[in-house]
């Protein structure tokens, strides 16, 4: 049975099937470890710690825009990052495809981020641009 990995730093999803990653590098681990060709879906949140957060309620929605100069601590949007780039390292050319990944974020700009990074690599491949937002039912 394929995994689901749900990124967040503080909200555990209530459904059991979930597997919970705090930070990025919980999320690359895991992600190595169980392998892509394991994996179903991932659902990423923007915002993973103190800074993220600071920077949400001082541009994000105010402004509309995120300054990642601000943060400290890596994002949702680099674990983004990083599962293209690992996909593409590893597992470019094979039978594997990208797990489908989605978004959980309360920030509404850090998570069309995500979807916009996401699906334009989708669509780079000719693949239907499937990244969206959504709400996981949590306790906090």
């Amino acid at each position: 049975m394929k995994k689901y990995i749900y990124l967040d730093d503080v909200r555990t999803p209530k459904d059991s099937k979930w597997e919970i990653v705090r930070n990025a590098k919980e999320f690359r681990e895991a992600i190595q470890d169980i392998g892509l060709e394991n994996i179903a879906l991932i659902s990423l949140d923007h915002d993973l710690g103190e800074t993220a957060i600071k920077e949400f309620f001082r541009n994000a929605a105010r402004n509309k825009t995120i300054n990642y100069d601000n943060i400290l601590e890596e994002t949702g949007m680099d674990c983004a990052k990083w599962i293209v780039d690992h996909y593409l390292d590893n597992y470019d050319g094979s039978e594997t495809n990208l797990p489908e990944i989605l978004v959980h974020s309360a920030n509404p700009v850090g998570a069309k981020n995500i979807m916009s990074y996401i699906n334009n690599f989708l669509k780079s491949r000719g693949l239907e641009e499937t990244c969206y937002r959504v709400q996981i039912p949590h306790t906090a």
